[in-house]
């Protein structure tokens, strides 16, 4: 039996690109899609919130002389969106719906996020794919996933990365680096962890919106945390 009945996952773009970290490729889109079709047709409502890094950080492009972050930043939405798209595209493909909405008005490509819509969509079955962060300047993905979270009444945000959870600093780097198997918002916000921003932690704590950081690109995972196996970090109030 699933634990929970609608959840949102902040999905890494870097999922959909596969070793080369770039760009969209065939076999990890298709890969991530039929892990959230398993999901979704336990009964679960998905919404997914896509990053953009795979094809262009609005952040980083910004430490560039030739533009502005405001600029940047808009650069970073439509490559959120170029994923989302690639993303229903392929659960489609594998026989299931999906639509998108944006926080950008795009009227030849999708519709624009409400609430009301999104319930709908998500009642009727759909995998719901969010590109196009919350619209606006200086606000990241981890941000607009707190946001939409709440304004679907999510259960919880699933934030899908390349880790199995948070460390008190990088195991990549450190052998003797301890992984948090749960921790407080207020530990989040008090250690400056960058496994999310501060501005989503600060949303999740003021609305006791839990978070779950695991591992995507290890198999299986996804459908063993969503039948309740403890699986990465959870952060809670």
């Amino acid at each position: 039996m699933p634990k929970y009945k609608r959840v949102l996952i902040k999905l890494t773009g870097e999922a959909l690109s596969g070793e080369n970290n770039s760009g969209l490729q065939e076999k990890p889109l298709e890969e991530t899609a039929q892990q959230i079709i398993d999901i979704s047709k336990k009964g679960i409502q998905v919404a997914i919130v896509v990053g953009g890094g795979n094809i262009l950080r609005g952040a980083s492009l910004s430490t560039s002389p030739n533009y502005s972050r405001v600029g940047a930043d808009q650069m970073g939405m439509l490559a959120t969106i170029i994923n989302a798209l690639a993303i229903k595209e392929t659960i489609q493909s594998l026989g299931h719906k999906s639509e998108v909405l944006t926080s950008i008005e795009m009227l030849k490509v999708c519709d624009v996020f409400n609430k009301n819509k999104a319930n709908q969509l998500l009642e009727e079955g759909n995998i719901l794919v969010l590109g196009g962060g919350t619209g606006n300047p200086f606000f990241t993905t981890d941000s607009t996933a707190a946001l939409r979270a709440l304004e679907i009444n999510a259960d919880i945000i699933l934030k899908a990365t390349k880790v199995d959870g948070i460390y008190d600093k990088d195991p990549n780097e450190h052998k003797d680096a301890v992984k948090y198997d749960t921790l407080t918002f207020d530990q989040a916000i008090k250690e400056n962890l960058k496994i999310m921003d501060q501005t989503a932690f600060t949303l999740c704590k003021e609305n006791n919106k839990e978070i779950i950081v695991f591992d995507f690109l290890n198999k299986g995972q996804l459908s063993k945390l969503i039948s309740g196996e403890k699986i990465g970090t959870r952060i809670h109030s």
